[in-house]
């Protein structure tokens, strides 16, 4: 399958959970679940998927397959916020952290302030990831599926543009003086 309707598949997941429901049993949506985690092979920030996260995606398509319930399928947004909070975090005690290595793709040569600053962004990632993936569990476990697609359809892509929006002007600021 080509790699940009799996990236299509993923980032619309929710829309499919929400609308498919309504159509498919969890089973089928739980085969969607398996072929989107077995065949992505990069994840958000161009992050590589690792091992445990294809584990725990298929844990839970197993698990929406097998119960036939679609709890399984809405914790999906749950484990990729867990997913990228582990590799944030680990970067964070083995540097460098993903915000430095992802600067040095344009940049190669960072001033120390940049470095520096590169930190502070993947500890604001981290906490960001922290906050999405307790709200994308509450809206699992506690909220209507229509709550849960809106939240995780919608309003979590926003906050993401709105991450990336603010870091993007704080650099800005921030690093005015050098060039990098």
């Amino acid at each position: 399958m080509p790699s940009r309707l799996i990236i299509v598949l993923s980032v619309l997941y929710p829309v499919v959970v929400y609308v498919g429901g309504r159509y498919f049993p969890p089973q089928a949506l739980a085969l969607v679940l398996a072929l989107v985690v077995l065949t992505r092979r990069t994840g958000a920030f161009g992050v590589r998927i690792g091992p445990w996260s294809v584990a725990c995606g298929l844990i839970l398509a197993v698990l929406a397959f097998g119960l036939n319930d679609a709890l399984p399928l809405k914790m999906y947004p749950v484990a990729v916020n867990a997913s990228l909070l582990a590799i944030f975090a680990s970067s964070l005690r083995y540097p460098p952290p993903i915000a430095e290595r992802i600067a040095r793709i344009r940049v190669p040569d960072l001033p120390p302030e940049a470095v520096a600053y590169t930190r502070k962004v993947t500890q604001a990632w981290c906490v960001f990831f922290v906050a999405n993936g307790l709200v994308a569990l509450w809206t699992a476990t506690r909220w209507p599926v229509q709550a849960w697609f809106y939240y995780n359809g919608i309003i979590a892509y926003l906050l993401v543009g709105v991450m990336f929006g603010g870091e993007w002007l704080v650099r800005r600021r921030v690093l005015a003086g050098y060039h990098w």
